[in-house]
């Protein structure tokens, strides 16, 4: 079985770029639900980091995310999954299935 680690970098104030769209917190809920139905042979971990209370425990790689999103490169929530970008601000779902289909699934 593949496996894939998903991490949402997010905020609970909403991302003034992304007005009208899904909270960060909202986004890490939703993707949990649907791509558990949509990939029954993945497994995923799932990590939501709320980069303005959490600091701690942080690897380089998360800092470099939160470091360009806080310099406004990025937009959150932002996703990644198996360490590599795949969205951010306003995530839809074709972007991400299309990003495990291509990287994650393959590799069963």
């Amino acid at each position: 079985m593949s496996k894939a680690s998903i991490v949402v970098y997010g905020a609970d104030v909403v991302c003034a770029s992304c007005v009208n769209a899904p909270s960060s917190k909202d986004t890490y809920e939703w993707l949990q639900a649907i791509l558990g139905r949509k990939y029954t042979d993945l497994e995923f971990e799932y990590t939501y980091i709320d980069f303005f209370k959490q600091t701690e425990n942080l690897t380089d790689h998360d800092l470099q995310f939160i470091e360009r999103i806080n310099e406004d490169e990025l937009f959150y929530p932002l996703v990644t999954i198996n360490d590599e970008y795949v969205a951010d601000g306003f995530i839809q779902l074709k972007h991400i299935t299309r990003f495990i289909d291509e990287h994650v699934a393959i590799e069963q």
